[in-house]
């Protein structure tokens, strides 16, 4: 048990500040979201409106909870439970990983195996981390709910609920651990598994039961298939449901013991899947450091490109039935001209939807610094700048694919958009807002991309923590800030929130200036500043 709570302690001291951005922007998040809803949805008739129309136009499901009836409180978890589990998962899955796998990576598993802590212990330890971790997160998230004057029942459930999902994907972060040969590797297989689990939960709601009244929806069996779904499902403020919090803990514990057994029969720094075989011989297209640099994260962009092909199709598609179906209701009115700022219901939800882009591509920029922030961690940078190659162009590379990364990224939600606009034979006109609010969150992306090579000069070791932090905090400003009420001064310091819009009158630039700015100044100044840093290893 000592060698435990040594290397318990020596987590906890690794990881207290990222642990506290995670755990009080969740309870934060929870707590804003019912205010938010008590200023925006006052009356039980304004949230029984807006339930029938999400009710009836079930695709709005797929990013929303289970609607359980219009009690603020219910009708609150509706909006953000599962962003809520969402930052649980992501917390869980990057702890996972940072403790198994990348620690075996930078030789710290061997080390620690040497001495009589054994092969085992550190893997308990980060166990242990896990759980206390979303213990931290499910009480601050009780007591944020409990500051807000709502009921004691429903705040506790919602937040064990909250917890006990990020304990089941603690568990897919330590599986993935196992199975992959590489961090990076394994963070990629955990993040996609929390992606089709969430989008497995939004297409059971969508394809649920529900009620006569349009105010409650009972979820498909695809929603069984998914821990969102049964946090969901706990229906805090209505059904008050214990029993999906308990299969959460049965599957992490499932997970966990699968882990263990996983780790016992092998061998340190090997994996169950193994790499691809490299060629023996160097291609033409790697002649570069910058087609290098492209090699090593092409693959991650396939994915978020994915990711903004089914946005830009959801943006257009949706856009369609919102604006035949919404003209006399006015609980629609308000949520989509508050988020999308735009009383043309139509532009409203493409605007809604490129804000969801602009994160996706603002995840990518973070990811490719972090990629640089790797490759100096693990050794290999050394190497190459040994050679003619110098600092500043090996980081003016990182940023040369990752614009080109953000376009690509942009390009594909264009494309999606017009397939949603061609299969139901919408509207062609909204390809322009498509354009213009596209363009613009490419260059919001842009801002975290030249922000976090900032801190990655000036200070490396935060880069990972400060640069997700700052897309974090920005998703929740700029996503659901005008949502909740936020003050617009608030809102507009998101830079996914200030990108151009398509008005009446023509074109609404609206913060574009100052986000080229940012973006070009930040590029020089991250560029002349690496010219004279030291690499700095792993701390």
């Amino acid at each position: 048990m000592s060698a435990v709570r040594t290397l318990l302690g020596q987590r906890v001291r690794r990881d207290w500040r990222q642990l506290l951005l995670w755990t009080i922007g969740t309870a934060l998040l929870a707590y804003l979201a019912y205010v938010g809803v008590a200023q925006s949805y006052g009356t039980e008739q304004d949230r029984a409106a807006l339930l029938a129309t999400v009710i009836a136009n079930p695709v709005i499901l797929l990013f929303r909870g289970l609607p359980s009836g219009a009690d603020q409180g219910a009708f609150m978890l509706f909006l953000i439970f599962p962003w809520l589990a969402f930052l649980a998962a992501l917390m869980s899955t990057f702890l996972a990983v940072r403790h198994t796998r990348m620690d075996e990576e930078l030789g710290r598993t061997e080390l620690v195996a040497a001495t009589p802590a054994g092969r085992i212990t550190p893997l308990v330890a980060t166990i242990v981390h896990g759980l206390i971790a979303n213990a931290v997160l499910a009480g601050l998230t009780i007591l944020a709910l409990l500051g807000t004057g709502a009921g004691s029942q429903g705040a506790v459930l919602s937040g064990l609920a909250v917890g006990a999902v990020g304990v089941t994907f603690l568990g897919v972060g330590l599986v993935a651990g196992q199975l992959m040969r590489t961090s990076r590797g394994a963070n990629s297989l955990a993040v996609w598994v929390v992606l089709v689990t969430f989008l497995f939960s939004g297409i059971g709601n969508a394809a649920g039961t529900p009620s006569a009244d349009l105010q409650r929806m009972e979820s498909s069996w695809l929603t069984w298939l998914s821990p969102f779904g049964w946090g969901e499902n706990v229906r805090p403020y209505a059904d008050d449901n214990p029993w999906p919090i308990v299969l959460c803990l049965v599957a992490g514990a499932v997970l966990v013991a699968v882990a263990l057994a996983l780790q016992s029969v092998r061998d340190l720094d090997q994996s169950f899947i193994a790499e691809r075989r490299g060629r023996a011989d160097a291609t033409r297209s790697l002649r570069s450091p910058t087609a290098l640099v492209w090699r090593l994260t092409a693959g991650a962009l396939v994915g978020w490109a994915i990711g903004g092909l089914l946005t830009g199709m959801l943006s257009t598609s949706l856009a369609s039935v919102v604006d035949s179906i919404s003209a006399d209701n006015p609980a629609v009115d308000q949520i989509l001209t508050a988020m999308g700022g735009s009383t043309d219901l139509a532009r409203a939800t493409v605007s809604i939807f490129f804000v969801l882009l602009g994160v996706l591509a603002a995840c990518w920029a973070v990811q490719i610094i972090s990629r640089a922030r790797q490759e100096e961690v693990a050794g290999t940078a050394e190497p190459l700048l040994s050679t003619p190659i110098g600092r500043v162009r090996w980081l003016g590379d990182y940023l040369i694919v990752g614009i080109i990364g953000i376009v690509v990224v942009v390009a594909a939600a264009a494309a999606g958009a017009a397939l949603g606009i061609a299969s139901r034979g919408g509207d062609w006109a909204l390809m322009q807002d498509v354009a213009v609010v596209g363009g613009g969150q490419a260059v919001a992306a842009s801002v975290f991309l030249v922000l976090t090579a900032l801190v990655f000069v000036l200070a490396p070791r935060a880069t990972i923590a400060v640069g997700w932090g700052l897309v974090a905090i920005a998703t929740i400003v700029g996503l659901f800030g005008p949502l909740f009420g936020f003050p617009t001064w608030l809102v507009d310091i998101a830079p996914i929130a200030v990108t151009p819009q398509v008005v009446a009158g023509g074109i609404d630039l609206r913060g574009l200036g100052w986000l080229v700015a940012i973006a070009v100044a930040g590029a020089a100044a991250s560029l002349a500043l690496m010219r004279r840093r030291e690499l700095a290893p792993a701390g």
